[in-house]
């Protein structure tokens, strides 16, 4: 790399950033996983109107529900709602971090986006509740993995790594990296939504298996690319290896749920962990894709026709400067 400097005036110096958003954006990223996790039981075990009535529970302030009378599915509904509680109140701890503390305005407002997704996300479940509404619950679980991979994004904005990471680098295949993860994402996110569709109504299984087949395709390309040209980009590496690690996984719980709802009849149990795992993973997988996805933007531009001067964004806290691959 050469005449990469520090210090600029514009930028302020990756030490002088606040570390309690980032530890945040961490906690409340991490608390998300079994939120997801509870509301695959919900659905998978059919508990989502054990309680039916929202905001209260059965009357009672939620907070002051009496543990003796959570049985049954009334267990894993109320459980559902204190968990989504705990994440919606990191997530107005984080929404404040950001806002006062994050030199960069553009992180405030995803933050504040954040609490604005989900105290909508809160609602809607709340309404599915009391309106009987299937639509809502598909809302409901597409909004939930939106949410997460935002959280996500929001735990990579503000690492340690995203505002050092170097200048970047040249690479020929950048615009194309960049186009497969974005198509990755989305066509993760679309299988997301066929997948919520089949859950919550048992239709559009013929969508669902055409967008896995897609999404697979992709997935495996990303990595493909990634491992041949940018080995040594561990940044992109890893998180593309734990992708396609994630879709093999996916792949084995999608083919043992599949099996137990139309081909054999399996235990209880193992049919429930199986469809609420292929529900949990899928958002390990759109949440790793996207950070695969955004981490190629962060890291590659690309390299234009021989003598031609490109602009190269410049890392956080650097001066001018420029690298090739």
């Amino acid at each position: 790399m050469e005449g990469a400097t520090r210090g600029s005036s514009l930028i302020p110096h990756p030490s002088s950033f606040p570390v309690w958003p980032h530890r945040l954006a961490l906690l409340t990223a991490i608390c998300t996983i079994p939120l997801l996790f509870i509301g695959g039981l919900v659905t998978s075990k059919g508990a989502g109107l054990a309680v039916p009535d929202w905001p209260t529970t059965f009357g009672y302030n939620p907070f002051l529900y009496p543990w003796s009378k959570m049985v049954g599915n009334i267990f894993f509904e109320h459980s559902h709602r204190l968990v989504a509680s705990g994440v919606g109140f990191l997530t107005t701890l984080l929404a404040v971090a950001l806002w006062f503390r994050e030199p960069q305005r553009w992180l405030g407002w995803l933050g504040a986006a954040a609490l604005a997704l989900v105290i909508i996300q809160g609602v809607i479940g709340g309404l599915r509740v009391v309106l009987v509404e299937q639509t809502l619950a598909v809302v409901h679980a597409c909004l939930a993995q939106a949410f997460f991979a935002l959280t996500v994004s929001l735990a990579l904005f503000t690492s340690r790594g995203w505002r050092e990471r170097p200048m970047k680098l040249e690479a020929a295949d950048a615009g194309r990296l960049q186009r497969m993860g974005v198509a990755t994402v989305g066509l993760i996110y679309a299988q997301v939504f066929f997948g919520a569709m089949l859950r919550h109504t048992g239709a559009m299984l013929d969508m669902h298996l055409v967008f896995a087949f897609l999404a697979s395709l992709h997935v495996i390309l990303v990595g493909l690319r990634v491992f041949r040209r940018h080995l040594d980009q561990p940044a992109l590496f890893r998180p593309a290896l734990l992708l396609n690690g994630l879709l093999l996984s996916q792949l084995g719980l999608g083919l043992g749920a599949y099996l137990g709802k139309f081909v054999m009849t399996l235990p209880a149990t193992l049919t429930v962990l199986l469809r609420t795992g292929h529900v949990v993973v899928g958002a390990l997988m759109l949440a790793t894709s996207l950070v695969v996805t955004l981490r190629s933007f962060g890291l590659l531009v690309e390299r234009g026709p021989a003598g031609q001067e490109i602009a190269t964004p410049i890392a956080l806290g650097s001066g001018p400067g420029r690298a090739s691959v």
